[in-house]
Order: C-alpha cells, then structure tokens, then sequence
C-alpha cells in the first residue's frame, strides 16, 4: 500500500481532525456510536483540554487518533498529523508514528506498565524502538528522563518494578517514557485521576516541563475543570459524542453559550467559596444506542424549545470579541489559538485561547449576550435550615477521639512468616464532631483515614487512645451494647455498587439494617418507601437491582440504607469521588438537605479540599497517621497555620482560569515517609519548607520534638501541631 504524505504549509495545523466517528459492535449486529463527528484543530506548543461527562467519547476521541481502540471498533473521517492521513495507516507504519510523533499518558499507569519488567527496561525499549541507540547510552537517556520528572536517585529507580512506585512516581514514569523520544503530540487521558492533590500538582507541573522541554502540543482529557481551567489554551467540551461548545479557556469560564457547560461549571464546588446548594444537572446522558431525535441534551435543558426535540443543532458561531476570526458559519475549531509565549507557533486568534467561540445550541446567541450565572439558567433546590442553631459548645457531642493509635504487623516471608516490624498507621488522631456538625478528614493516601474510620467501626476498645461515642466509651461497650449502638454509627462507602448486593433488589437492600437491628415487619414495610423518597428515588422502583441504576443514584440507596436505622452520626467515605462533577452536585445538595431535616452528624473524609470546604463546618487534616491542624472550616482554609494545609490548599485548582493562573504553589517533594519507622520530632519535615528555611538551632527543635496541637491562644478551637506556625 503506498502512504501519500501531503507536505503541509508553515501556517498549517499539527493535527487537524475532521468528521471523526466511531462506533462499536452492538448486541445482535447492530453498531452503537461513541463519537459522532468530531472536528478538532491542534497546533504546536498549545494545550486543548477535552472535557465532558462519563461516557461523553472524551478518552475515545483520543485513543482513535493514535490507533488505539479495540477491533471491535469502526473509525471513519480523517485524523492527519502534518498532513499525513493516519486513519487507516497500516498498522507498521502506525507503530512508527505512536511514541515518536504522538505519545500517549494513560488514566491508570500500573496497568499501562508491563508489571514483570523494569521501569528502566521499558524507558529503554521506548527509545531503542525509535532511535539508533545501544543498551548503555539508551539507559543513560532512560536516567535524564527520570531525572527530569523529578523522580530521586534516578540510576536505582531505573531497576525497580511498577507495583514498587507509588501513584504518582508511576505517572511520572509514565510520562518519562512519553516524552524519550521528543514526540510532537502528547495525549493525556485523565493523568491526574485518583491521584491526592499534592501528587496531582506534581504531576501537573511536570506535564508543564514535559510540553516545555520538547515543544510538544497537549491534548488535556479530563473530568476537573480546575485542572483545565490552569493548564488548556483552549476547551472543547464533550456530550453525546460530539463536540458542543468550544473555545478559548478564558472565554468559555467566563461566558459559557452551552447550556451544559454552565451546568458543568455551576456543579463545581470551589475552594474559594463556600454555602448554598450546587447547581446539578437534572437527569443522565441517554444511552448513545438509544439517542432521540434532535439535541441529544434536550431532556436535560432548562432552556429547551420544541425546536430543539426535531434537529440537532451544528456546532456554529463568531468570534470571541476582539479576535480576528469573526467568520460567520466558520466550522468547528477546536485548539486554533495558540498560547502567547508558551514556545509553540501562536494560532490565529494571537493571545493565549483567543479564537472563535462555538456552541451547538440554538439559544447559544442569547447566552452570550445575557451571560448568565449558573444558578439563573439551572433550578437550585433550597437547603432547609439547619435543625441545631444553638453554639457550639452547648451542643451534645457525637464522638470525641482523644490520642488514637493503631499498629499492624510488618511480616516477611511466604509460607512461614515472621514479624520484622510494625507500620505506624494511626499514631495520634485528635477528632472532636458535635450533634448537627459536619467534620472534614482530609490528607494524602496513607496518612490514616481509613484506619482511623476502621477503629471508629470497630465499637471497640482501641489499642491506644480513647473513642467516646455519643458519651459511651467503646472500650467499656458489652458485645450487646455494641450490637445496639451500631446503629447509631452507619457509613456510606465510595463505591456503591462495590457495596450493595447486586442479587437482592433495592427495597431488601435498604430494609437489610432494619432486620439486623431486628425491627418489626410492618416497620420495614412502611419504612423503606419513605427512605427511597426521602433521597430522591421512586419507591416503585425498589424492586430493581443495583446494575439498573445510574451511579449517582446507587450513592443514594446506599445513603437510604444509612439511614434506617436513625443514626446519629453517618462516616461518609469519599462519597462522590467516583461520581461526574453534575452528579455529585446533586448527592452534596442531597446530604446538606438529610443533615438540616434530620439533625445529622457527619464524619466526611475526601480527598478533594473542595468539597470539603462546601460542605463541612470544621476540619481535621492528617499526615502520616498524626492530626497536624483542626479548626472551623473557614478559619483552616483562609488562615492555615501548619505548612502542610497551606501546601495541600495550594494544589487545589481552581475552576477560574484567571484566579488559577494568578495563585502560588507550593510544591512538596517526594511522597511520605514509610510508616514503618517510627519518626521522631515532626514527621513533615523532610518536605516541610518552612523547615529548609530554619537556622541550625531551630532545626534541631523540629528534629528532636514532636509538636503538639496547640491553638494562637490558649484554648483557642484552631490547632495546629507545629513549631513554628506562622
């Protein structure tokens, strides 16, 4: 087969997408579409971020253009990389282009990395692949990338194996190998997912190098619009397999023609506001086999006309004010402005994301010229008052947690297995969460949340410290009255369909706590419809199985299950990390509401400090397994006092491109030190920057004293567990 390569002009695109459709093989023959027609423009230097609901063909749009999607999948329309027509490319002369001119960074690095073979190996093989380089100078090569992403002693991390990094040094790995060998595209799917947000900003900031480095263009695919906001030139949002708004990333945050961007935007909590309900975006994306007629966001539109139910509207629009693409009917662009000084070819719009502003809807015109806040296009349920108003010192407290400890046992061996150790999970966890209050747990993975939630459950006596619940000290609880205030402890886990039994129907998923708690029948029989209506479900539908429920309405049967048995105090574990930003707004609206109605306290634990700082009324920050800072929520956010809050505030971004880019970061090397060594003095100070600033004598006092939590004045209710606060 012979490739005709097209020479582009110097003002041509890198990569200039047009028409793209994929689709699936379906049940019985049929197909099922993923992408229906997507046009994208990308030039060199610049960041397009990708953004839109799960299922909306974000990460399909981006594995078709590399080749990477199943067999099962048709690909049609035309992906050309300077020119070159990579549709349909034979699958040779598609491997020489993957790694050298279009690299790829995965969600999930452990399963993108072969995990019998070394990371150096697989750094090694991605440059021997594509260059004319022997094993010692591509093992070289393979340590400055490693070096370069800033992974430490980079000639020993060459010979370790993937599952021996932690997240983030993985996708930093990841990204190493994308960039060996100087590629022209780098296409990120979702590289910060489930990442903590110290870790995220790490990440970010090497991405940052990474596209510096090489002058390669980004592709940014994403769910968090905080993350786009600080990093795109450029936005295409996603629904339904096609591109319905797209613009220059200033533009589209500030004046949004889509009605569901505005929904998108308005479902973000921020970290620099707080109160009121979120603005969810009513209903789910209809299944792509089954899409109606018309706009395929129509059933979810508060703006909808009977117009918008008999054809789709096109992608179409002018330019944003000021810019010289004022082109009536220009077709859809996505990436043609490029960013001012970023190293790369500015596009025609000159600044960083100027360009046309498209939008498919047909009321685009009238949201550009209103603009619109979120709040006055969606409706927001009202949030009742809150059922306790009185202060907080005369409120009865839930649970008190004073000096909590918890050790599990380091064994090494295989069949016969002997103790070497003790990992520190739990060494000092201070919580105190009075009746109507929401408390905040908040740190990186392995700083003890879960441990400390595992105690909690246990209604036990703890190996150290104390655990008073509802006044009642668990140590001294009967097996009996631990049965009896089980009830009034429930927890809603982060994955609802990893904890409800997919083979009982939804009502006996719900009654289950109520006959564990031995309640009569006609109790059950009258409880359970009225807990499905009290979190927004059709108690019709309690004869359904888990599988025929969206996800944000799994989270709701798993909140309906808390609460039938009254409890005082839900433990709500990541209760919407794994949802889409319009669905968690409608389960945080859902729990202020069940918290004002019922009087409920909550323990919420997240590691997204946005959420948190919407939702809670105090928190509590950990780091490896102690409490460093506790205070009222606005008091910690606004005025932090331990160098590690102020760092993990820093790396939250905001969903506000020109607030995001204006804010400073402070970056923590390296992950945590291992639990498994008790540390004496503060164990942040091996990536404490304050610390690194301290004279000899003052060092000394963080090396040998471990701080205690102490507040700006005696008995003061924000605490932070350092020397050196200010």
């Amino acid at each position: 087969m012979t490739t005709t390569v097209v020479t582009p002009p110097a003002t041509a695109p890198l990569l200039d997408v047009r028409d793209l459709r994929v689709d699936f093989a379906g049940p019985r023959g049929t197909t099922v579409p993923a992408v229906r027609g997507v046009d994208l423009t990308l030039r060199r230097g610049e960041t397009l971020g990708i953004v839109g609901e799960s299922g909306s063909g974000k990460s399909v749009t981006a594995l078709s253009v590399l080749g990477l999607l199943p067999g099962t999948a048709r690909v049609r329309g035309s992906v050309r990389l300077d020119g070159r027509e990579l549709v349909g490319l034979p699958g040779r002369e598609l491997a020489a282009v993957r790694g050298r001119r279009v690299a790829m960074v995965f969600q999930d690095p452990l399963s993108a990395f072969t995990p019998v073979y070394r990371i150096g190996d697989q750094i090694v093989e991605a440059l021997r692949v594509h260059q004319s380089l022997d094993r010692t100078a591509a093992r070289t090569r393979a340590a400055e990338l490693l070096d370069l992403v800033g992974i430490a002693a980079p000639e020993r991390a060459l010979d370790s194996f993937p599952h021996e990094f932690s997240g983030g040094m993985r996708q930093r790995a990841m990204i190493a190998m994308a960039i060996a060998n100087d590629p022209d595209i780098l296409l990120a799917d979702e590289p910060t997912t489930a990442l903590d947000v110290t870790i995220q900003a790490q990440v970010l900031d090497v991405l940052r190098t990474a596209q510096r480095e090489t002058g390669a263009a980004l592709v940014l695919v994403s769910h968090d619009l905080g993350v786009i906001a600080g990093m795109a030139d450029r936005v295409a949002v996603m629904y339904a397999g096609r591109v319905v708004e797209t613009a220059g990333v200033e533009e589209l945050f500030a004046a949004p023609r889509h009605p569901y961007t505005l929904g998108l935007i308005g479902a973000v909590p921020r970290l620099d506001g707080r109160g009121g309900a979120l603005v969810p975006i009513p209903g789910v994306p209809a299944p792509m086999a089954e899409l109606p007629a018309g706009c395929p966001f129509a059933a979810r539109c508060p703006l909808v006309e009977e117009r918008c139910r008999t054809a789709e509207p096109a992608l179409a629009g002018g330019a944003e004010p000021g810019s010289p693409d004022d082109v009536p009917g220009t077709e859809a662009v996505a990436g043609s402005g490029g960013p001012a000084g970023s190293g790369g070819v500015a596009g025609t719009g000159g600044a960083r994301g100027a360009g046309r502003h498209l939008a498919a809807c047909v009321r685009a015109g009238e949201l550009a010229e209103r603009r619109p806040a979120p709040s006055e296009v969606y409706p927001v349920p009202p949030v009742p008052p809150a059922a306790v108003a009185v202060p907080r010192e005369e409120r009865a407290p839930v649970l008190a947690v004073t000096g909590l400890t918890k050790t599990f046992p380091l064994l090494k061996g295989t069949v016969f297995k002997r103790r070497i150790g003790e990992i520190h999970a739990v060494d000092g966890v201070e919580l105190d969460i009075r009746q109507g209050e929401t408390l905040g747990l908040v740190g990186e993975s392995g700083s003890g949340k879960s441990t400390t939630l595992f105690e909690l459950l246990r209604l036990a006596a703890p190996e150290s410290g104390r655990i008073e619940l509802l006044g009642q000290d668990t140590a001294a609880l009967s097996r009996a009255d631990a049965h009896r205030m089980r009830a009034q402890l429930q927890i809603v886990f982060q994955d609802p369909m990893a904890s409800l039994d997919p083979r009982m129907p939804v009502g006996d998923i719900v009654a289950e706590p109520l006959r564990a708690q031995r309640a009569a029948r006609e109790e059950i029989a009258h409880r359970v419809p009225g807990l499905l209506r009290q979190v927004g479900l059709d108690p019709a539908h309690a004869v359904r199985y888990p599988h025929q429920f969206s996800g944000g309405q799994r989270q709701r049967i798993s909140i309906a299950r808390a609460l039938a048995v009254r409890p005082k105090l839900l433990v709500l574990d990541e209760p919407v990390s794994a949802l889409d930003v319009s669905i968690q707004a409608g389960v945080l609206n859902l729990l202020q509401s069940l918290k004002a109605e019922l009087g409920l306290s909550y323990l919420f634990v997240s590691h997204d400090l946005s959420v948190i700082r919407h939702l809670a009324d105090r928190v509590s920050v950990m780091y490896l397994g102690r409490t460093v800072e506790q205070g009222e929520v606005s008091a910690v956010f606004d005025r932090p006092r331990h160098p590690y809050t102020r760092a993990l505030l820093s790396a939250v971004p905001l969903p506000d491109p020109a607030a995001e880019r204006a804010r400073g970061r402070i970056l923590l090397a390296g992950d945590p030190p291992s639990p498994t060594i008790r540390h004496t003095g503060c164990r942040f100070r091996s990536r404490c920057p304050v610390y690194a600033g301290l004279d000899a004598g003052s060092r000394i006092r963080c090396e040998n004293e471990a701080p205690a939590l102490t507040g700006p004045a005696p008995g003061g209710d924000h605490e932070a567990a350092c020397h050196f606060p200010e």
